[in-house]
């Protein structure tokens, strides 16, 4: 009896703690799987069996042709990757959750807007930095499956880390994981309209 009143009393003490992390929901950890895997088989399926000429393709000299693309996405999915990481060093914020003024919903939609043009930052700018489009397909895919990986399991406190973007404002890590993916597919949507272009070689 004693042994089952000293439980007892440690479990109702530790109901009275409050969590040091605020870990993702089920349906949060589903949303971000699913435009991760969803945005990755976009990708692949857009760029897969494409010629050199294809991909070398441009519709005028002031646009990206398919290749620089693809460099652009795989360099951009080590650098946010690393971006978020490094914000999950710094120490928790909690006091700055309301600073975040967008939704979930809301930056999903936001970042596959390309009515919205941006400028890429330098280290983003694809000017040759894999040795080929094979190399910055694999690199890409290396690090999204790590990423899907990460996120089936991480119990990390990604609500209480925040990041400030230029053109979100301040948002969370769980935030920048869900701008990754659908950073990728901005730049597949990029893919399907140089692809749509008159004159894309047929082969």
């Amino acid at each position: 009896m004693k042994h089952f009143l000293l439980l007892l009393a440690v479990f109702t003490a530790a109901s009275f703690i409050s969590p040091t992390v605020d870990v993702i929901t089920v349906s949060e950890r589903k949303l971000a799987l699913d435009n991760l895997q969803r945005t990755k088989e976009r990708f692949l399926n857009d760029i897969k069996g494409l010629s050199a000429n294809q991909l070398s393709f441009k519709a005028d000299t002031s646009r990206w042709s398919i290749a620089q693309c693809i460099e652009h996405i795989a360099l951009a999915e080590n650098v946010i990757w690393q971006w978020q990481q490094g914000m999950m060093q710094q120490p928790a914020a909690p006091e700055k959750a309301s600073q975040v003024k967008i939704t979930d919903d809301q930056l999903l939609k936001a970042i596959v807007d390309r009515s919205h043009k941006f400028q890429a930052p330098e280290m983003l700018k694809p000017v040759g930095k894999f040795p080929n489009t094979e190399a910055a397909i694999k690199s890409y895919t290396s690090r999204r499956d790590s990423t899907i990986e990460y996120m089936k399991t991480t119990q990390d406190d990604l609500k209480n880390h925040f990041a400030d973007h230029p053109a979100l404002g301040t948002i969370n890590t769980y935030q920048l994981l869900l701008f990754l993916a659908g950073h990728s597919e901005r730049h597949t949507m990029q893919i399907e309209e140089v692809k749509a272009t008159p004159g894309f070689p047929k082969q």
